[in-house]
């Protein structure tokens, strides 16, 4: 199935997070916070002014993002675990790293 975002909001999947801290400790699932990186999947085409003129997005499918720790609705599509929210909840763009496919 196909999901295409409304206006300003992007689908975005969640990345796999650290598994041992850095001393080598294991983090039990249960102890695991969800992490707050993520890769966008799709986007809107934006939002509209008051003068009804269409704003672009400045993300795109692919970018590797940071969120809000609460940002966003959660939701289930094709048995995968995303996030819609809005743009505005997206707090930059990871440059220079490569998004893993593994969902959280």
């Amino acid at each position: 199935m196909k999901f295409r975002p409304l206006h300003d909001r992007v689908v975005i999947r969640r990345l796999e997070g650290e598994e041992k801290t850095r001393a080598g400790i294991i983090i039990p699932d249960t102890a695991k916070e969800k992490p707050q990186e993520g890769e966008v999947v799709a986007v809107g085409p934006g939002a509209r002014d008051e003068a009804g003129k269409l704003i672009p997005i400045d993300l795109k499918a692919g970018d590797r993002v940071l969120f809000g720790k609460w940002s966003g609705t959660e939701v289930k599509i094709d048995g995968e675990e995303l996030l819609i929210m809005k743009e505005s909840d997206v707090m930059g763009v990871l440059q220079g790293a490569k998004a893993s496919r593994k969902a959280a």
